[in-house]
């Protein structure tokens, strides 16, 4: 068993086609706006107000909705206003799927028991460090964060999976890494497959579609993001008393995955993607 989303789940069970979850996760991603997006079409915030939080959550460590009221674009009581709104139009992805003719609405509750007795053992949304692990804090700080920036610059829909030390990180189409020094040393990596590549690209971006994009300019959008998350993950190290300093992001080719040098020990804290396909994080720790 592993971490899976329920469209992932019921693809594997045979009940739909991958085909149809993905019709089914494109009407959920038009009826499940952004904090943003929905404050947009609400009349409450411009597309200025929206672009100014976004890069200013990419220095702090803030909901777009907390960081719209420190600025002054929000009020706290128009943040609720939109929160309740995102709540009372949500789509679940087995209420789209219904919509979408993939099974009957009276089906729906037996998948969802058998989802979640198979899910049981990852159901928490609590960073946990392998035993044996120094400065464990530090390191739920880099994977809590690391999440924050997927959801908040990547906008990605993901669920972390459990974090484990190995020998290797597997392979995939691009690497971005970056060392760090300090009180803490060692490496950043974060791999993706191309098509997540594009997904992140029109992130950073802003454009709905990359395709023409050369592979540079694709290879630099991932390292912007490793940028951003280490930058975050430094500051917020330094308000615990610890210096890290980070080094410019490189791309790095590992067709075959990548060997943990000696004398570091790899800390992995993947995530698995809406879609079925993945992000390898990981940081090697030097000891």
């Amino acid at each position: 068993m592993a971490v899976k989303f329920f469209g992932q789940f019921l693809v594997e069970k045979g009940v739909v086609s991958r085909e149809i979850l993905l019709q089914a996760i494109e009407l959920q991603e038009s009826v499940n706006l952004s904090f943003g997006a929905t404050s947009l079409a609400m009349g409450i915030l411009t597309e200025a107000d929206i672009e100014r939080v976004h890069n200013a959550q990419r220095i702090e460590d803030l909901r777009f909705g907390d960081m719209a009221v420190k600025l002054g674009l929000l009020t706290s009581e128009q943040m609720m206003q939109v929160l309740a709104r995102q709540k009372n139009t949500h789509l679940y992805i087995g209420e789209a799927l219904v919509k979408v003719g993939s099974f009957q609405a009276d089906e729906l509750p037996k998948y969802l028991e058998e989802f979640k007795a198979d899910q049981a053992q990852y159901a928490t949304d609590t960073v946990v460090i392998p035993t044996g692990v120094s400065e464990p804090k530090i390191w739920e700080m880099v994977a809590d964060l690391s999440y924050k920036m997927l959801t908040r610059v990547a906008l990605l829909v993901f669920r972390p999976e459990p974090c484990f030390v190995a020998d290797r990180v597997p392979a995939m189409d691009v690497y971005a890494t970056m060392d760090f020094t300090g009180d803490i040393s060692g490496r950043y990596f974060m791999g993706v497959t191309a098509a997540t590549q594009k997904k992140i690209a029109k992130a950073i971006l802003k454009e709905p579609n990359v395709d023409n994009e050369p592979k540079e300019i694709l290879d630099d959008t991932v390292m912007e993001f490793v940028n951003v998350a280490l930058g975050n993950i430094a500051a917020k190290a330094a308000q615990s008393g610890k210096s890290m300093e980070i080094a410019p992001p490189e791309i790095m080719e590992a067709p075959d995955g990548i060997q943990v040098p000696d004398g570091h020990k790899a800390l992995c804290f993947p995530v698995c993607l809406s879609d079925g396909d993945r992000i390898e994080l990981a940081v090697f720790i030097q000891q």
